[in-house]
């Protein structure tokens, strides 16, 4: 499974700020992977996709919220390669559906609504057993879609960079990208994750459960920031939204309302701040998502704090 751009170009951001704290600062724009499978998750789907084929099956299967950019890139993926999809999603099916929801509808992937109790349950032998006498056999792909599989994908970020930057920055949902990058450095770089949410041990618990999974060891090397979650996902401040607007028109770069975005604004804070020593290298990583702005415009949100 190749995609159109692969690897996805590396780009120098140039900015005054950078200039004056001594700093370089270089963006993976994986964004650029695939207009519709766009950055984690096309290399999370990648070797999932090339495992599922191998083995004869037809259908994937996932889970998944109302807004969530792995089920969009799930019905994208399925739909260009060739598979059936279904998609499991948290809560009651909703009046009207999410500009996610409705894309990956008209994809062909088969929606089915379960309460958040019963979600909780998904990887239950019982409950995946109700979905195969529902929906037939199925390759399972975990939310968020990070496995095994996945972490070797996001690896690859590193092979297409290289190892050369004392501190790689990337957006966190799962884990399984900053998962994946860690084991491809094996320990050497700092790794920062950006989490858009608050106080969510389990993070670390998930990542280092994935990196032991995918290479037997885990790794002290990164660190979770959650100081710029803007209230949550879904949620934003005209202070973001000025900055997104201000960074496309210096980098010529949209960032996404829910991950990227708030990375940078991160980032760019800390280099405010002197949080990076005079010569330090950066490395953030665009992980897609731009199709979160057609849930924005649909659900005419307020920019609040």
């Amino acid at each position: 499974m190749h995609s159109p751009i692969e690897p996805s170009p590396l780009q120098l951001l140039r900015d005054e700020v950078y200039t004056e704290r001594g700093v370089e600062v270089y963006m993976k724009r994986d964004d650029m992977i695939h207009p519709l499978i766009q950055g984690n998750k096309w290399r999370k789907l990648k070797y999932n996709l090339e495992a599922a084929r191998a083995a004869g099956y037809r259908r994937l299967l996932t889970f998944g919220g109302y807004y969530s950019n792995h089920l969009y890139a799930t019905a994208a993926a399925a739909s260009l390669y060739g598979f059936e999809a279904v998609g499991v999603v948290r809560g009651e099916e909703p009046a009207a559906l999410s500009h996610t929801l409705q894309f990956a509808r008209s994809r062909g992937m088969r929606l089915k609504f379960v309460s958040r109790a019963a979600y909780e349950q998904r990887y239950d032998v019982s409950f995946l057993e109700m979905l195969r006498d529902t929906y037939g056999d199925f390759y399972l792909l975990p939310d968020g879609g990070s496995n095994a599989l996945a972490l070797r994908g996001a690896g690859e970020i590193i092979s297409e960079t290289g190892s050369g930057f004392d501190v790689v920055c990337v957006p966190c949902g799962t884990g399984g990208t900053l998962a994946g990058i860690a084991c491809a450095l094996n320990g050497s770089s700092r790794i920062i994750g950006f989490s858009p949410l608050r106080g969510n041990p389990a993070l670390v618990e998930e990542i280092n459960r994935l990196t032991r999974e995918y290479s037997g060891c885990t790794y002290s090397n990164f660190t979770i920031c959650n100081d710029f979650t803007f209230g949550g996902y879904a949620r934003w401040t005209d202070a973001l939204i000025d900055f997104v607007v201000s960074f496309e028109a210096k980098h010529g770069i949209l960032l996404d309302p829910i991950y990227t975005s708030k990375m940078m604004y991160g980032i760019n804070t800390m280099i405010r701040e002197g949080k990076f020593a005079r010569g330090t290298r950066l490395l953030c990583i665009h992980t897609g998502g731009l199709q979160g702005w057609g849930g924005v415009k649909q659900e005419k949100v307020k920019w609040s704090g």
